[in-house]
C-alpha cells in the first residue's frame, strides 16, 4: 500500500489550496483518513480527520477555513484550505487506516505548503 500526496505549493495569505492524497495497492477497505502537519521545530499535529461514515473533526486553528472530504471510490482524501495564513506553513501529511488483512496506519510522503505574508 502506498499513499501519494499532492497539491502543496506557495500561496499568498488569504489564498487557497487543495491537497489530495491517493491510496493504491492491495486495499480491502479504508477506515479513518486524516491530514496532519509539521512546521520546523514543532511536533506533528492533527489538522483534520474524517471517519468512514463521514464524520469530521478539525483543529481549532483551522475550523471554518479548512474542509476535509473523501472519495471512497477513488481511495482519496482531500483537504480544501481557504483563507490561508502564514502560520499554516508546514509540511502536510495524509494518514489512512487501511484494511489489507488487518488494519494498519499508512502515511503519505508529505507535501509542502508555504503561505507568504
Amino acid at each position: 500500500v502506498q499513499l501519494q500526496a499532492s497539491g502543496g505549493g506557495l500561496v499568498q495569505a488569504g489564498g487557497s489550496l487543495r491537497l489530495a492524497c491517493v491510496a493504491s495497492g492491495n486495499i480491502f477497505a479504508i477506515n479513518d483518513m486524516g491530514w496532519y502537519r509539521q512546521a520546523p521545530g514543532t511536533q506533528r499535529e492533527l489538522v483534520a480527520h474524517i471517519t468512514a461514515g463521514g464524520s469530521t473533526n478539525y483543529a481549532d486553528s483551522v475550523k471554518g477555513r479548512f474542509t476535509i472530504s473523501r472519495d471512497n471510490a477513488r481511495n482519496t482524501v482531500y483537504l480544501l484550505m481557504n483563507s490561508l495564513k502564514p502560520e499554516d506553513t508546514a509540511v502536510y501529511y495524509c494518514k489512512m487506516t487501511i484494511v489489507v488483512v488487518n488494519a494498519y496506519d499508512y502515511w503519505g510522503q508529505g507535501t509542502q505548503v508555504t503561505v507568504s505574508s
